[in-house]
């Protein structure tokens, strides 16, 4: 009997001591829901951006420096886009997609396909461009998604000085993102040679 009373008082202590463990442990933290910017001035945001950091993805791993985007408003409204990166090999890879307007008052999150035309009533080949993070002055921008698996800080000039960057990455820190997955993208003077029928912004 006795050797039983101590059994139960052991194991009473041990359940008591994991849960005060338990209590001390903190609860995970949820990260926040991702969100745009309140407004994006359109015409503002056309031209040239140089792609000075990203999470890998596959989509762009033939990239290897010199990765540009740059955007035209269309006469139907929709947006223009074409991509370009240099690959291991020294040419140059270009993709030409087109990015719509999430909705009529969603100038900050955008749609954007680089499949054929003729596939665009398929929901699953537009991804979304939200701009997550924008200077004032359009110097600088952050792409991002809502799942977070996707992001891109684009700039005007093809560096940021180490000041903005830090300041960038507190900022993803503080919304949820992993910043340790970021991947700086060298550019040199060739990324800034407008293509055929281009002009720098």
């Amino acid at each position: 009997m006795r050797i039983l009373l101590i059994g139960t008082l052991l194991v009473a202590t041990l359940l008591a001591g994991h849960a005060a463990l338990a209590l001390e442990k903190p609860e995970p933290k949820t990260a926040p829901p991702v969100r745009a910017v309140d407004r994006v001035d359109v015409m503002r945001y056309m031209g040239r951006w140089y792609e000075v950091a990203l999470f890998p993805n596959r989509f762009q791993a033939q990239c290897i420096a010199d990765t540009t985007a740059t955007y035209a408003l269309q006469a139907n409204g929709t947006i223009e886009v074409r991509n370009r990166c240099k690959m291991a090999d020294g040419s140059f890879d270009d993709a030409i997609g087109v990015a719509r307007f999430a909705g009529p008052d969603s100038t900050a999150k955008l749609k954007v396909r680089f499949a054929p035309w003729y596939l665009g009533w398929l929901p699953h080949v537009w991804g979304d461009y939200w701009v997550i993070d924008l200077e004032p002055s359009y110097q600088y921008a952050v792409v991002s998604e809502p799942s977070r698996q996707f992001l891109w800080i684009l700039s005007r000039s093809p560096a940021l000085d180490g000041k903005t960057m830090s300041e960038i990455r507190a900022r993803l820190t503080m919304k949820g993102y992993d910043v340790t997955k970021l991947q700086i993208k060298p550019q040199s003077a060739s990324a800034g040679t407008a293509m055929p029928g281009q002009t720098n912004p």
